[in-house]
């Protein structure tokens, strides 16, 4: 037990992929939510604090409150652009939750992936059919690929194909979680500027930009 012990936390020390998305969701409200008040040049600590103190996310306890603060932070930090994140401030909501959604690629290496691999390559063969078996195929090689990820329970394997499908219906790649198609999304100039500016254009394929 030990060895294997061992063997699953060098799995997941090597490992680029996490299961967290599975508590760390899409989050458009608490990331427009913290985005506010973010590019008003606030503290970390200051941010969270106030978040916590006022309850903004509207949660049930404190300690999950200032805990989600700082994931909406981190996410986005990941982004390292101060007009993206007073986009996600003052944009329509729109735009607002393709740049949100281009954060959770940054700052998770799985949603990054499949928006890529999966949804990407789909846009580019002009294959605009979707089902549960691309979600199924896209998980199953990732475990192939990862010892860290094979070690995930079949539950968690789940949820996280259940917060991607959602991801893709918060902005507007599927009508709803049992669609068998996706919508030819179109990306916002100011994201797409963004995006090229950072030399980060493999992430065009993602919102259907192949020009």
């Amino acid at each position: 037990m030990y060895q294997k012990n061992n063997v699953l936390k060098a799995a997941k020390e090597t490992s680029p992929y996490s299961a967290v998305i599975t508590r760390e969701q899409f989050l458009f409200y608490e990331m427009r939510t913290t985005a506010k008040l973010v590019s008003q040049g606030i503290a970390d600590a200051e941010v969270a604090d106030t978040i916590s103190a006022e309850n903004l996310f509207q949660y049930p306890t404190e300690k999950s409150v200032r805990k989600m603060a700082f994931t909406c932070i981190r996410r986005l930090k990941a982004l390292d652009d101060s007009e993206l994140i007073a986009a996600i401030a003052t944009q329509p909501s729109n735009v607002a939750k393709q740049i949100c959604l281009y954060a959770m690629m940054k700052q998770y290496r799985l949603v990054w992936d499949f928006m890529i691999t999966v949804i990407g390559a789909k846009f580019q063969s002009c294959d605009l059919s979707f089902s549960r078996l691309d979600l199924n195929v896209f998980m199953m090689r990732l475990q192939e690929q990862d010892d860290w990820v094979a070690s995930w329970s079949d539950n968690t394997i789940a949820k996280i194909k259940q917060v991607l499908a959602r991801v893709l219906v918060e902005n507007e790649y599927l009508d709803s979680v049992t669609s068998d198609h996706l919508n030819p999304v179109l990306i916002s100039p100011l994201l797409e500027n963004a995006i090229r500016n950072s030399g980060d254009t493999k992430a065009l394929a993602a919102f259907n930009c192949f020009t």
